[in-house]
């Protein structure tokens, strides 16, 4: 199989997870492919993400390293082979490249779940909310790049809107609903359409009024993408540099506790959907 020159998150997300489980069985990476019977440096490319392998080198390995998680071991065969060619693919070259990453951990979701301290969930931005965030960006973006992140932007919701819609927590801050993006008229407009996404029956939006007080990651936003197997669930954090995945094992497991704990703290989904008409009605 053809190296990959610039390997996917999710793509390095599988080498990762087989790295772990040869650490798990103590063995070396030379080691490891001796007994696959194969070019020493095929082992590192492939926990580098820069080779993939066919379903039945992954279950060879998985039986080498003596692995007893069969779920692990088949969420995994699910992401053997080449690159993924999903719809996020048209972007690719036009627009950062931790944008597609997202698109691609969202689509192979079996649940999401985010939390929003000031800004709106992405998978339920207008188009004229969008366009308002990126026009905010300094410095200015070229007017041809705005317009292709809002149009991925909008693609990425289909996620929650299509045929295989995923089942969507989101937790949102009071300020973000707050926090008029593009003026009193586009916030309207868009409290309106995040109101009528929350009635979909695999959305759940959950607010965290002011009233709340203080509450674990204040003032940050996660994504959490939870797979097949929950080894592989993937985190997703913005920074001022660029979008930040994290997934090894205390991390995962710290980012799932503070989400239980919040969404504790927040209001229900009932009273979530009257805080945002209460919002609407104040503008």
């Amino acid at each position: 199989m053809a190296p990959r020159h610039t390997p996917s998150v999710r793509q390095r997300r599988f080498g990762a997870e087989l790295r772990r489980m040869r650490q798990a069985a103590g063995m070396t990476a030379p080691q490891a492919a001796d007994m696959l019977s194969t070019d020493r440096t095929v082992i590192a490319n492939v926990e580098a993400g820069r080779f993939g392998i066919s379903e039945e080198r992954l279950r060879r390995l998985a039986s080498i390293y003596e692995c007893n998680n069969p779920a692990l071991i088949d969420a995994l065969a699910t992401m053997t082979g080449g690159r993924t060619t999903g719809w996020w693919e048209e972007y690719r070259g036009k627009i950062p490249p931790g944008f597609l990453d997202v698109s691609e951990i969202e689509h192979y979701a079996v649940r999401l779940r985010t939390l929003q301290t000031a800004h709106l969930p992405g998978l339920f931005q207008t188009e004229e909310h969008a366009r308002a965030l990126f026009d905010l960006l300094v410095p200015a973006l070229p007017r041809l790049e705005v317009e292709l992140r809002v149009a991925h932007r909008l693609g990425r919701q289909r996620v929650v809107t299509g045929d295989s819609r995923v089942p969507y927590v989101g937790i949102i801050h009071e300020a973000a609903l707050r926090i008029q993006v593009g003026g009193p008229k586009v916030a309207r407009a868009q409290l309106k359409h995040l109101l009528e996404a929350s009635d979909r029956d695999n959305v759940t939006i959950l607010i965290i009024p002011f009233a709340a007080g203080g509450f674990p990651m204040a003032g940050e936003s996660l994504m959490y993408a939870e797979a097949a197997d929950p080894h592989l669930d993937t985190a997703h954090m913005d920074s001022p540099s660029g979008a930040v995945f994290l997934d090894s094992p205390t991390q995962l497991e710290n980012f799932r506790k503070r989400l239980d704990l919040i969404e504790k703290i927040a209001l229900g989904a009932r009273a979530s959907q009257d805080a945002i008409r209460a919002v609407i009605r104040d503008l």
